[in-house]
């Protein structure tokens, strides 16, 4: 198989990156490196089967050969950080929702077929029903970045009406593990590696979230690859528990053996768009055969080790 693999040099593209490589296949990996990193390709750019090609989105000749040949696309880049989106609202939209259409018009012309596309839990906005499903009512939309990833997802289902693709839409929760750069591990042990002594969070702290680990998300995504097989296929991903934020920052605070003062601002939300519980219903991907292996605690405990012993990547964001 060869893949096409965008945001090939992110947190979750070059973990994909590499068990694709390992499993045989050929892989080119797309990537503008706005948040990318060459240090996350280490493993990838001497193997033979590995293509890198740094390009945007919004480059549709760029994507129209970077698609050529391949059987499959992982769409997986992406403007991902909620916070910013009412800060910057046309980079939601360009990047996540015209950046997917341009990926499906270079799969279109290179006749490419099989789509696989990274989609959040904040599709759901603020719902009414916990764990929620994939057919959920859908609410109004609180943030620009579901707004626009919903978008993509649309967009998505009418190229495999209209066009015949195959889709597999995944809904993340949020994504932890080795190579994580942005979320509130990285936030918090950034504050806390400068003043260990003091801690602010945005929202009261009571924030329940749903985290996965981020090799759990792959194995999940292959295993819906091989045993789903419907026109469009969409699966929410996340663990069966949450954690509020609170219990998350007494975890990372023993891990580093420090007790900062901490303090809150904003309410029950941090930001728009901050959804003050996720909590996905995941019976549809368990009914495949999946199952995370990675409790919270640990995939938390194995991000910030990570981020330990990478400072460098605390650096690379101001």
């Amino acid at each position: 198989m060869r893949a096409l693999v965008t945001g090939g040099a992110g947190f979750i593209g070059s973990h994909l990156v590499d068990r694709l490589l390992h499993e045989g296949h050929d892989v080119v990996a797309y990537d503008s490196f706005a948040t990318g990193q060459d240090r996350f390709l280490e493993r990838a750019v001497p193997h033979p089967r590995f293509t890198l090609v740094r390009g945007d989105l919004l480059d549709r000749a760029a994507l129209g050969s970077a698609a050529a040949g391949a059987d499959i696309v992982f769409h997986l880049a992406a403007s991902a950080d909620v916070r910013f989106g009412t800060a910057c609202p046309d980079r939601d939209v360009s990047q996540n929702t015209v950046g997917t259409f341009n990926v499906l018009e270079a799969m279109r012309a290179a006749g490419v077929t099989r789509i696989v596309f990274s989609s959040t839990g904040s599709v759901y906005g603020e719902p009414a029903v916990f764990p929620t499903p994939e057919d959920a009512p859908f609410p109004l939309q609180t943030s620009l970045y579901g707004a626009a990833k919903l978008a993509g997802e649309a967009l998505i289902q009418a190229y495999c009406e209209g066009f015949g693709f195959q889709g597999y839409i995944f809904r993340f929760v949020s994504i932890l593990g080795e190579r994580y750069s942005h979320g509130h591990v990285f936030d918090f042990y950034k504050q806390l590696r400068v003043h260990p002594q003091e801690l602010r969070v945005l929202g009261d702290g009571h924030q329940r979230k749903s985290y996965l680990y981020v090799h759990d998300c792959i194995d999940a995504s292959l295993c819906a690859l091989e045993r789903a097989h419907g026109r469009v296929n969409i699966f929410n991903l996340g663990t069966h528990d949450f954690c509020e934020v609170n219990r998350s920052i007494a975890w990372i605070v023993e891990e580093l053996g420090v007790t900062p003062a901490v303090s809150y601002s904003g309410g029950v939300r941090g930001w728009i768009g901050d959804s003050p519980f996720i909590l996905l219903d995941c019976r549809r991907i368990r009914t495949l055969g999946w199952a995370p292996r990675v409790s919270i605690r640990d995939g938390i405990v194995r991000t910030l080790r990570y981020l330990q012993q990478n400072p460098w990547l605390l650096d690379a964001r101001p």
